[in-house]
C-alpha cells in the first residue's frame, strides 16, 4: 500500500479558512512594544494550587474518542490526580465516573490501558456496576435490608463528547449521584465555542488511535503551553527535525473563547485555488488548537497528535501525547510510516526539543531570573498569560 495523506471528507471550517487567508495575504500583526512576565508565574507554589483547582472547575479533555472507540470498553484515568473510569455503555455513549465503589469506597479498576468488558467487578466485595455506572448486583443483597441498586450507582461526573474528544468537569463537588452524566452542569458549548466544529472538521472523531506515550517533564506546564503558541522558535530549536518543512515564522492565529486557533504556514504556502479542499489545504498549513486551561491539539498533513497536560507540581508536568490517525495500518509499509511519524514527533520534536526546552526554562527560571521576555512573534504567549490570569481571576501587568 502507498502511504499517503488523509483524503479528506470535511471542509475547513470559516474560521480556519480566514486564517488560511491572513497567511496567504502576508498580513501580520502590528509588533507589539516589548513586554515581559513575572517569573513568578511560573514558580510560585500557591499561585500553583490555584491553577490546580481551575484545572478541575473548568472543562477539560480526558482522552480522544478513539481510546474508546466501540461499545463496551472502559479504561481507568488518573493524569488530572482524580481517580476517574471513562467507559462507553452498551449504546455508544462516553461516561465519565468517580473510579471508586460505592460500596466501601475501593478503587474500582486498577489497570492501565483499555478494558473490553460488559461490566465492572469490584475486587473487594464484587458489586458490579454496569458501563452507564448502574449498580446491577452485589453478593448476599439480603445483608443490605432497604438498599436501593437505583441509589447506589457510580458516581457521574458531567461529561460529553464533542469534536472527537471526551470531557468532563472534575471537581467532586459538581458530581452528579446515579447514573446520569448529561453535562447539565457544565456549560460545554459556551466553553468550547467553535472548537468542537474545527476539530470535527479536521475529522478527529473519525481517526484511529495508533500509539500514546506519556512523557513526565521538569517544568511548569505553562512552559510547554507557551511553546506551542508561537512559531519563532521553530526554526531554531527543531532546526534537526521539522524546521526544513517550515517557512519562517509564518504565522497566525486567531481566538475562540479562552482558546487560541493557531495555522502556520509550511514552505510550499501558496494562495492556492485549493485552499477549500482540506486534504490539499493541511499539506500546506499546520493547523494547532492550544485549549485552556492545558490541551493541545496539533494537526500535522496526515494524522493528529493530541498533547493532554496533567501539573503535578510546579515544576512537574505528565504530558500525555495521543497520536490519531486516519485509519489502521493495513501492511508493513503503512506501519513503518507511522512509527517513524510518531517517533518522529513524540520523541523527537515534542520530547526531545520542546519538552527539553521547558525544563531547560524551569532551570534558569529557578536559578534567579526575575523576568522572561517576550517579542513581536511571541504575543500570543502574552495573550494566554492574560486569559489565564482572568479564569483565575487575577489582573496581570505585562511590562
Amino acid at each position: 500500500m502507498a502511504v499517503s495523506a488523509c483524503s479528506h471528507p470535511h471542509r475547513p471550517t470559516a474560521g480556519q479558512l480566514a486564517l488560511a487567508r491572513r497567511i496567504a495575504r502576508r498580513e501580520e500583526e502590528e509588533a507589539p512594544a516589548l513586554a515581559t512576565l513575572e517569573a513568578g508565574v511560573y514558580l510560585d507554589a500557591a499561585r500553583f494550587e490555584k491553577e490546580v483547582r481551575l484545572f478541575r472547575r473548568l472543562p477539560v479533555p480526558l482522552a480522544p474518542s478513539a481510546l474508546l472507540p466501540e461499545p463496551g470498553m472502559a479504561a481507568a484515568h488518573d493524569g488530572y490526580g482524580v481517580p476517574l473510569l471513562l467507559t462507553r455503555d452498551k449504546a455508544g455513549e462516553a461516561r465519565v465516573f468517580l473510579n471508586v465503589c460505592r460500596h466501601r469506597g475501593t478503587r474500582l479498576v486498577e489497570a492501565e490501558g483499555v478494558l473490553t468488558a460488559p461490566r465492572i467487578v469490584c475486587p473487594y466485595h464484587a458489586w458490579t456496576y454496569g458501563l452507564d455506572g448502574r449498580l446491577v448486583g452485589l453478593p448476599r443483597p439480603e445483608t443490605f435490608p432497604g438498599l436501593d441498586k437505583a441509589d447506589y450507582g457510580l458516581k457521574a461526573l458531567p461529561a460529553t463528547e464533542r469534536g472527537g474528544l471526551i470531557w468532563a468537569v472534575l471537581d467532586s463537588a459538581a458530581a452528579q449521584e446515579g447514573t446520569e452524566a448529561d453535562g447539565t452542569q457544565a456549560d460545554f458549548d459556551g466553553f468550547l465555542g467553535e472548537v468542537a466544529a474545527d476539530l470535527n472538521a479536521l475529522g478527529l472523531g473519525a481517526h484511529h488511535l495508533y500509539a500514546r506515550r506519556t512523557h513526565d517533564v521538569a517544568a511548569n506546564w505553562k512552559l510547554i503551553m507557551d511553546a506551542f503558541l508561537e512559531a519563532y522558535h521553530v526554526q531554531r530549536l527543531h532546526r534537526n527535525t521539522i524546521a526544513p518543512f517550515f517557512a519562517d515564522a509564518v504565522a497566525a492565529t486567531d481566538r475562540i473563547g479562552p482558546h487560541f486557533r493557531n495555522a502556520v504556514g509550511r514552505v510550499d504556502f501558496v494562495d492556492s485555488a485549493d485552499a477549500e479542499d482540506f486534504s490539499h489545504l493541511r499539506h500546506l498549513l499546520t493547523f494547532s488548537y492550544s485549549l485552556l486551561p492545558g490541551a493541545v491539539v496539533v494537526a500535522s498533513p496526515d494524522y493528529i497528535n493530541v498533547m493532554l497536560l496533567y501539573p503535578r507540581a510546579v515544576d512537574r508536568t505528565l504530558v500525555e501525547d495521543f497520536m490519531l490517525i486516519p485509519e489502521p495500518p493495513e501492511d508493513e509499509k503503512a506501519e513503518d510510516h507511522w512509527r517513524r511519524s510518531f517517533e518522529l514527533l513524540d520523541s523527537g520534536v515534542f520530547g526531545a526539543e520542546d519538552f527539553r526546552a521547558a525544563a531547560l526554562s524551569q532551570q534558569g527560571l529557578a536559578a534567579g531570573i526575575d523576568r522572561v521576555t517576550l517579542g513581536g512573534l511571541e504575543l500570543n504567549v502574552a495573550r494566554f498569560h492574560e486569559t489565564l490570569e482572568g479564569l483565575l481571576g487575577n489582573s496581570l501587568e505585562l511590562k
